[in-house]
């Protein structure tokens, strides 16, 4: 019977349980990502600064507070770029808006070569956005998977073992969130800026990195306009 009901499943749900199978994470919830290993991922968003337009006394501070902050890291951590085609669909759309409003001739002439300019420049030229992130991670005890007790423990008390997952969660999300105050206060004398991401900052990254092409048009998340509460 189990065989026969798997011929029956249709494609998508062939492909989209298969493809749940190879994504790591079980849950997102309170800006924290849930590995299922139940291992816990922060994901800040970084600005960048132009190094090279810097005096040298910039740079030479720059550097050491960079040295600076490597040497005081007792965790690990990975910085991802990430690297997609500038959509400016929005803009040639409010460019054409503005040419349609427009009442002075000559400002409306303007407005449609600046337009027919932007679209052939960006026609030609590949042109591409970056985006900088800084994953935290923090492991959990990974021998706590549990034994024979543990799940007995869970059947017999599923209220209070929930209870006390809760509370195990609200300690290592603590120590999480301390490694990134670490991080944050480590590269502020580097003049970067940096945004932790929110549950819903999360969930459309994650979904953009395993739906590039469906969201290639989709609003991307900007730094500024991110609270940069722990700044």
């Amino acid at each position: 019977m189990e065989s026969l009901h798997s011929k029956n499943l249709t494609k998508n749900e062939a492909l989209g349980k298969s493809t749940q199978e190879f994504v790591d994470i079980a849950e997102i919830k309170d800006g924290v990502v849930i590995l299922k290993n139940n291992s816990l991922r922060a994901v800040l968003m970084v600005s960048s600064i132009n190094f090279d337009l810097k005096s040298t006394q910039e740079q030479e501070a720059i550097v050491a507070a960079y040295q600076g902050f490597l040497n005081s890291l007792d965790f690990p951590l990975q910085i991802i770029i990430s690297t997609r085609k500038l959509d400016i669909s929005p803009y040639i759309e409010l460019l054409t808006e503005q040419e349609r409003i427009q009442e002075n001739d000559l400002l409306r002439f303007q407005i449609s070569e600046y337009r027919g300019f932007i679209k052939n420049l960006v026609g030609t030229a590949n042109i591409m956005t970056k985006t900088f992130y800084i994953v935290v991670p923090f492991a959990l005890t990974e021998g706590k998977k549990g034994g024979f007790l543990e799940k007995m423990k869970i059947a017999l008390n599923p209220k209070q073992a929930k209870i006390e997952r809760e509370m195990e969660f609200e300690n290592y999300k603590s120590q999480l969130w301390q490694r990134v105050d670490h991080i944050t206060a480590g590269l502020s004398g580097t003049g970067i800026k940096i945004a932790p991401l929110g549950t819903e900052e999360l969930v459309e990254l994650f979904y953009n990195a395993y739906n590039p092409k469906v969201t290639e048009s989709a609003e991307k998340i900007e730094t500024e306009k991110l609270e940069m509460g722990r700044i």
